[in-house]
């Protein structure tokens, strides 16, 4: 069988100055998590000096891995996240892969109802679609995604939330990369700011971006949040955290993120009373 000659694939090569014509914006996009927005920045030169300048947001058509064991807040942070922008009158689309649908609904009013906002004046606005109840968008991704490009186009779609993204690839984690490559390859495609959340594995490294399926989302997405718990057990713990013996604390940190500065620091993060989650000081500050 005769060898095929590589061929030089000419529209990929794109000169710097042609391509950042066809870059988007970047800007913040308010979250809803409180002391979260002001953890990016851009950087601008003021008198020769380099100075430091929030975004007030995640960046924009950012693709975003939340990742933490059970409990630690990840389907609340992006609940609050996709009630802010229906409220801000941007739809959202939510692909639930745990639960049936008319049950995320209620965590969301529930998130509307601690935010202060009138969930049936932005109910329109959220989408769902629920590959929960349907298998055939579970295991096929070609029918997951045409669905959810349907409903981009139908609804102008702006922010996608994938919860949990995990649940696409469980029992075959092998081809995680595969499936996590596909979606963050629609989301660019589509202009969508996208929040994948992720399910640890016992065993991971809490504060790492380690998750089930090893490290392809991290690689892969623009931006990792990565959240964990602790239990204060030892007087060190008790010194450095100021909270007493037996005292549940919360962690958040940004495990990198490519498409602007961030804040590199392990903050403390709180789940209220009425389940939001609040964006706390850092470790030791």
């Amino acid at each position: 069988m005769e060898e095929r000659k590589p061929e030089v694939v000419e529209e990929s090569i794109w000169v710097g100055s042609e391509a950042i014509k066809r870059a988007p914006k970047l800007y913040g996009i308010p979250t809803g998590v409180e002391g979260l927005d002001d953890l990016f920045y851009t950087s601008e030169v003021q008198d020769g000096k380099v100075i430091r300048k929030s975004i007030g947001g995640i960046p924009s058509y950012a693709v975003v891995n939340i990742t933490g064991v059970s409990d630690t807040g990840k389907s609340l942070m992006v609940e609050q996240y996709a009630v802010k922008q229906a409220s801000r009158g941007e739809a959202v689309a939510f692909i639930t892969v745990e639960s049936p649908a008319p049950f995320v609904v209620v965590g969301l009013r529930e998130r509307a109802k601690a935010m202060g906002i009138n969930f049936e004046e932005i109910e329109d606005k959220i989408i769902l679609i629920d590959a929960a109840s349907h298998s055939r968008l579970r295991d096929n991704l070609p029918d997951l995604l045409a669905t959810l490009a349907h409903v981009i186009k139908t609804y102008k779609v702006k922010h996608t939330i994938i919860d949990s993204v995990t649940g696409l690839y469980e029992a075959r984690e092998m081809q995680a990369r595969v499936v996590v490559r596909q979606l963050f390859n629609f989301m660019k495609k589509w202009y969508q700011t996208a929040f994948f959340v992720s399910q640890k594995r016992s065993g991971h490294e809490e504060l790492t971006a380690e998750a089930a399926g090893g490290y392809a989302i991290s690689h892969i997405v623009d931006c990792s949040f990565v959240l964990s718990k602790d239990i204060v057990l030892t007087p060190s713990q008790s010194k450095l955290y100021k909270k007493p013996f037996g005292e549940l604390v919360r962690f958040f940190r940004i495990d990198g993120c490519r498409l602007c500065g961030h804040d590199t620091k392990t903050h403390y993060m709180e789940i209220t009373e009425t389940g939001l989650v609040k964006i706390g000081t850092p470790i030791g500050g």
